[in-house]
């Protein structure tokens, strides 16, 4: 299990730091994702976390469990699009922790609050966005 409920927020603190480091070959510094892209992947992320905070019980109906493999598409497509958010996803093995929900509500929300700490540690240590 990656995520936990004692895991989460260092997992992003140490994600953000990780990301901050990235050079190339020639040593220069990658830019890493800028805020606005991690807050849209977080905003996906909110939408069906909005929708499950209304399910009793602790597993997830086929209908959440279908948009959370989609939401899977999404960030593998935005990774595919910009290198800072495919760097975002490996370093914070991001498809990963998704593939680990299955069907568990707390699993997903503490995916949600883990994409929700990744944005509030990139807000507070990263550089200004160019």
């Amino acid at each position: 299990m990656i995520l936990t409920d004692d895991s989460y927020d260092i997992l992003a603190e140490q994600t953000i730091n990780e990301l901050l480091q990235i050079r190339d070959k020639r040593g220069r510094e990658i830019p890493i994702v800028t805020t606005s892209k991690i807050r849209n992947l977080l905003a996906m992320t909110a939408d069906i976390y909005n929708d499950v905070m209304h399910i009793k019980g602790e597993k997830l109906p086929a209908d959440i469990t279908g948009r959370i493999r989609y939401l899977k598409i999404r960030f593998v497509y935005e990774a595919g699009r910009e290198p800072g958010v495919k760097n975002l996803v490996e370093k914070g093995r991001i498809l990963e922790c998704l593939d680990e929900i299955k069907d568990s509500k707390q699993q997903f929300i503490l995916f949600s609050r883990y994409v929700e700490a990744l944005v509030a540690f990139r807000k507070f240590k990263g550089k200004r966005d160019e």
